[in-house]
């Protein structure tokens, strides 16, 4: 069951699964949709979170958030902001998970330090889906994988562009821009997913590298052969159920259970 909902203004997709696990009766997906920060609202938006709700068998709550060009940055993080403070008022704030694919995943982490910088207690774990996680166009996966990855072809053009577009002026290597520049001390626990031939697997790894080096409980798992988000491009595949399966085992592992 979908519903469109909205939350302190923002517009969300409340996601209920046919069925839901015990375990996650008192758990919460914090969904962060992708798209370059231009593409995937509306409806669009809910349909990553409506694939983990089911294959996790846990509620979930996609975040429907503004984007460029009438809203660059700080729109999108401020809204993921809004819809978690008022969630943590309702709920322990380690009993969500947050996270989301390509854009998702970068901006999931980007909120995560917004969060932080805000004094907020930090959700209980992070789904860092192949994140865009630099905006700077910096990583050797941009350069050797252009061409290779089927997804994304190449940074020129299309999101070259949307980084401009979504920074607004501001400084790309902000954190809450690009999250790998943050500080990753006390972060929650993290799954990161990306593939070999993902143009966004530099960011996905040196993102990883420095969750390791804060100390924080970080999984980083590669996929041989796949493009940029191809488990989300081809669910019906053994990747993807191997994924999405792993994904409701971490949440079960990291979120608290009251």
């Amino acid at each position: 069951k979908i519903v469109r909902d909205t939350i302190e203004g923002v517009p969300v997709y409340r996601v209920t699964p046919n069925e839901i696990d015990p375990a996650h009766a008192n758990h919460l997906f914090l969904h962060v949709h992708g798209g370059a920060y231009v593409f995937g609202g509306g409806d669009e938006a809910v349909t990553e979170a409506a694939v983990v709700a089911s294959a996790a068998k846990m509620p979930a709550l996609s975040v429907d958030y503004r984007m460029p060009p009438k809203d660059p940055f700080p729109a999108a993080v401020d809204d993921v902001a809004t819809v978690y403070r008022w969630l943590i008022k309702r709920r322990p704030a380690k009993s969500i998970a947050i996270g989301g694919t390509s854009t998702g995943g970068g901006l999931s982490l980007a909120s995560v330090h917004k969060f932080r910088a805000l004094g907020l207690e930090t959700p209980g774990a992070i789904y860092a889906g192949t994140p865009w996680a630099d905006l700077t166009k910096t990583g050797d996966s941009l350069f050797t994988n252009e061409g290779l990855d089927r997804i994304l072809v190449t940074y020129d053009g299309v999101l070259g562009a949307a980084a401009k577009l979504y920074a607004g002026g501001h400084d790309l290597k902000d954190p809450l821009i690009s999250p790998v520049y943050g500080d990753f001390e006390d972060f929650p626990p993290t799954y990161f997913v990306t593939g070999t031939r993902d143009m966004f697997l530099s960011d996905t790894a040196r993102t990883h590298r420095k969750m390791r080096r804060a100390g924080v409980t970080a999984d980083l798992n590669v996929f041989e052969g796949m493009s940029h988000a191809g488990y989300i491009v081809v669910l019906d595949s053994p990747e993807s159920r191997e994924l999405f399966r792993e994904i409701a085992e971490f949440f079960k592992a990291h979120l608290a259970s009251e």
